[in-house]
């Protein structure tokens, strides 16, 4: 089953996260194997950490709501909430599995929250520039409940759009980085 995890950054913290980097990479490390997609998101064009999403395949909800709040950042208080959904790998691969590669252009984060109305969130017809895109889903898989996706996109309009915002009561858009131990 694949997950969704995204820990949102409480005010203030950044100095917390940069303490803990380390045993967040160590906590990381060991769900290696079970990653599709990682990395920080930041304030807009800029430094500031805002929050760390985390795509997995975990066995079931318990493991995945264990491995969300058993991070070592939430445990210490540097995350102030943690949205943890269901969700479904529409790509069928990895971030590194990304042609256009860890580097090169802009990245966001894009979430769909709310009912969706529609036929629900077919993969748009550019997948070029989509590093990880699927519905978030209801406990039970079945209800869609929203979308995400991390892609390469011009701006921050331009990764909106990808989700069509009219469909969903709320849109997020979040500058976004390839996580992981720098190499």
């Amino acid at each position: 089953m694949e997950f969704f995890c995204y820990h949102r950054d409480r005010p203030a913290s950044a100095a917390l996260r940069d303490e803990l980097l380390e045993k967040h990479w160590s906590y990381m490390d060991r769900y290696a194997a079970q990653m599709i997609a990682r990395g920080p998101t930041f304030a807009a064009e800029g430094d500031t950490p805002t929050g760390s999403v985390h795509i997995l395949d975990l066995p079931d909800a318990a493991a995945a709501r264990a491995f969300a709040f058993d991070e070592p950042n939430y445990q210490a208080g540097v995350y102030r909430d943690v949205l943890v959904r269901r969700w479904h790998n529409t790509l069928g691969r990895t971030m590194w599995d990304f042609p256009g590669g860890r580097h090169g252009g802009r990245r966001y984060l894009v979430i769909g929250l709310g009912p969706e109305s529609g036929d629900g969130p077919g993969a748009p017809p550019d997948r070029d520039e989509l590093i990880a895109y699927g519905p978030l889903l209801s406990d039970d898989g079945v209800t869609r409940v929203g979308a995400a996706a991390l892609l390469r996109a011009p701006d921050p309009d331009s990764a909106r759009a990808v989700l069509a915002p009219d469909r969903f009561a709320d849109v997020e858009v979040h500058d976004w980085q390839f996580g992981g131990r720098p190499s």
